[in-house]
């Protein structure tokens, strides 16, 4: 028999509990919902979660919407699938993000001073080590993509006052960094090359690079994606005009493609 849809609600409760029941139907009626499992569930969330991401790059208000009810649709889920196993239910996971928050936040429900956003966060680290955390570490999750997971890394060690002060500090580092993997990769000689000597070097300058964007208030994730989008603007673009020239890339020189890479640069692709 066919369900009658719950219809629109206008307050933000209304709507989370118009969720929750669409969520209960769909647990108990459809085939496909029916069949998930948290672990069935992971990689989905994942991609999700990257999607929104792309959304927020582009900038697409509509986008970010929809990816962020995708989000919340999964996390009731799994909170749903918790529940069927008496493990915790939403209502837990709610009142347990908002008793983390306000305990977290001792300058705005406590008695604690604090002068701006750097002694909020190296607040929060200490809080969490007395949590039992074991180490300031411990919260940045080991499957985070590398880049991600550097600047989270040094973002958490900077709460608890493992960092410079003085951007050019950090950038003699880098500085410092380039000169190693320049030697490891014998970039001036005809030597044979220790592959995996210069692989260390170059992890290392990736990581001095990326505090060192840190420093300057860059995100080198979103830099780097960035750059990832124009590169296949421009590209595709290239593809598009030698097509339209009847011409095959792979016959072309780079000195061709130039052509049709600066005409998209000169056209803001």
């Amino acid at each position: 028999m066919a369900h009658q849809a719950p219809a629109y609600q206008p307050t933000p409760t209304l709507a989370f509990q118009r969720l929750l029941e669409v969520m209960n139907t769909l647990r108990l009626e459809c085939p496909w919902d029916r069949k998930q499992t948290m672990e069935s569930l992971r990689h989905l969330t994942i991609e999700e979660m990257y999607e929104l991401a792309d959304a927020i790059l582009d900038k697409d208000m509509d986008e970010i919407k929809k990816e962020l009810g995708d989000l919340i649709m999964h996390l009731v889920f799994y909170a749903k699938i918790a529940e069927e196993q008496q493990a915790f239910d939403i209502t837990d996971v709610l009142n347990a993000v908002c008793d983390k928050l306000i305990s977290r936040h001792p300058h705005i429900y406590g008695s604690k001073q604090v002068k701006d956003d750097e002694d909020v966060k190296a607040n929060w680290e200490q809080i969490k080590l007395q949590e039992g955390n074991k180490s300031v570490l411990s919260g940045v999750p080991k499957s985070l993509p590398a880049l991600v997971k550097a600047y989270r890394i040094q973002d958490k060690v900077r709460g608890v006052g493992f960092d410079w002060d003085d951007k050019t500090e950090v950038w003699k580092k880098v500085e410092e960094e380039l000169k190693e993997f320049k030697e490891a990769y014998n970039i001036h000689h005809k030597a044979e090359i220790d592959i995996e000597k210069a692989e260390e070097e170059f992890g290392d300058l990736l990581f001095a690079l990326t505090n060192y964007a840190r420093h300057i208030g860059i995100n080198p994730e979103n830099a780097l994606e960035k750059t990832n989008k124009k590169f296949i603007r421009r590209f595709s673009h290239l593809e598009k005009r030698a097509q339209q020239m009847q011409k095959d890339l792979k016959d072309m020189n780079l000195e061709e493609m130039d052509v049709y890479w600066n005409e998209a640069k000169s056209l803001g692709l």
